[in-house]
């Protein structure tokens, strides 16, 4: 009898003792000066001891909403937003009690790639120095996720909601930044930015594993990118670490800039993107909008591997839904893999957005792209998107080649004809493809009358 009061006894303690250091917990993504989507369902989320009673109220509702932890400390909440708006407060009540602060709705957008997303202040663009004098945004705010690999899926990131000043921008996406400085200029709405980038980093390590393991194609191609100092290459390392603890936040749509290290395998990158794009849409349940800068043009690729790269992304137009591509070969460096015109950049995944997402249809969103071809006789007559107004600047029409029937590539004859490009070359009958822009340095000079560039391209599918 006396041993099982003594049992007793310990029992009361442990649990007077979890009951105690039990703590209502939250993922670094929700905290202070965060921003929630406006007008939508909001998940939040965290951990508490199981069958704990949790309660969340916020300062734009008299809803409170209750819910336990589970059998893995787990629990979670759908919270409806108005428009945008704030400051906020969100407030969970368990064991403990959180109160978030400076909460504002607005529109949120995640950012990820690889050097040029990254690319700040601090390391220097044009004009940067009056940039960021001028960068005092209390509605913009900006969440920057370390840089973190894993074997398997994480529940937390580490990072935290800053107010954009001038001395948080300094440090944060410059492109990031000048998208979201136009998005607030323009709708009026506090924006939230979410930077999830690494320098270097090959596509392959932002989706699962399995989605490349189960795929030979992509598995073969995987293999081709090598060992790195600076950056992981094993499929599903940053998707782990960086990408699946922030799901399912609520987000607007993301824009991605990175391709440069998969000039290794360019032919894999059109179904490496779609595939990626799809596991993110899973993840965070929405079919968000994918908006994606193609790599510039630099003269240390292969002699025509950063076209390929280039050619991929803008082939994976036609097989992702809801997305969209920012050129930026006139804008590029061929001596710099980080061009430093990072504001014309930011302006045009802006516009892009703005258009699409948001419906100012005046906007301009991109710059010709190549639709197909005709012939007759021996001269080619190449058809485009968005090319109302077509003219050149310096020697773009110098960039065109034609291939004959034996599979010879010969440079070609080129002139404007009606918002469309004849080409010709006298040695080639019979020609059975076209290409632009087909070298991996190539800056080419043709653009529409909104003064957005042409994509290289080529007409044939093995992209050689």
């Amino acid at each position: 009898m006396k041993l099982a009061k003594q049992l007793l006894s310990i029992l009361l303690l442990a649990l007077t003792w979890q009951l105690a250091t039990a703590k209502v917990s939250l993922p670094s993504i929700f905290n202070n000066h965060m921003v929630l989507q406006q007008n939508s369902e909001v998940k939040l989320w965290g951990w508490a001891n199981p069958t704990e009673k949790v309660t969340v109220t916020t300062s734009w509702s008299t809803d409170t909403l209750e819910t336990w932890g589970n059998s893995h400390c787990d629990w979670s909440v759908n919270l409806s937003t108005p428009s945008a708006g704030g400051p906020y407060e969100i407030t969970i009540q368990g064991y403990n009690k959180i109160v978030l602060n400076d909460v504002l709705l607005g529109e949120v957008w995640l950012l990820s790639g690889q050097s040029n997303m990254e690319w700040h202040a601090q390391l220097g663009f044009d004009n940067s120095e009056q940039e960021v004098k001028n960068a005092k945004h209390p509605n913009i705010r900006f969440f920057t996720v370390s840089r973190r690999t894993s074997q398997y899926p994480q529940s937390n990131v580490e990072g935290q909601w800053q107010a954009c000043t001038p001395e948080s921008m300094k440090y944060f996406s410059a492109i990031g930044y000048i998208f979201g400085r136009t998005l607030k200029d323009s709708l009026n709405v506090p924006i939230g930015l979410i930077n999830t980038a690494w320098g270097g980093s090959p596509i392959e390590i932002w989706m699962p594993e399995a989605t490349i393991n189960n795929d030979a194609f992509l598995l073969e191609e995987s293999k081709k990118i090598e060992e790195m100092a600076w950056s992981a290459r094993e499929p599903g390392q940053a998707y782990n670490a960086m990408i699946a603890p922030i799901m399912p936040y609520n987000i607007a749509g993301v824009l991605w800039y990175q391709g440069e290290t998969n000039a290794a395998n360019p032919k894999a990158y059109t179904k490496m993107l779609s595939t990626m794009v799809d596991s993110w849409r899973n993840g965070f349940k929405k079919d968000f909008p994918f908006y994606y800068a193609q790599i510039a043009p630099w003269n240390n690729y292969g002699p025509v591997s950063g076209a390929q790269v280039r050619e991929a992304q803008r082939r994976a137009l036609g097989v992702i839904d809801n997305s969209g591509m920012v050129v930026v070969s006139d804008i590029g460096d061929t001596l710099d893999i980080h061009p430093r015109n990072k504001i014309d950049a930011g302006l045009r995944f802006a516009n892009l957005a703005l258009n699409q997402t948001y419906g100012k249809s005046d906007l301009p969103i991109s710059g010709p792209l190549y639709s197909s071809f005709t012939t007759k006789g021996n001269k080619v007559l190449v058809q485009f998107h968005y090319s109302e107004g077509l003219y050149e600047k310096g020697s773009a029409l110098e960039l065109f080649e034609v291939k004959d029937s034996d599979g010879t590539w010969f440079p070609a004859k080129a002139k404007i004809k009606n918002n469309s490009i004849e080409v010709y070359n006298k040695k080639v009958e019979k020609p059975i493809g076209v290409r632009f822009a087909w070298s991996s340095n190539a800056t080419p000079g043709l653009f529409n009358a909104q003064g957005l560039p042409a994509s290289c391209f080529t007409s044939e599918e093995d992209m050689e």
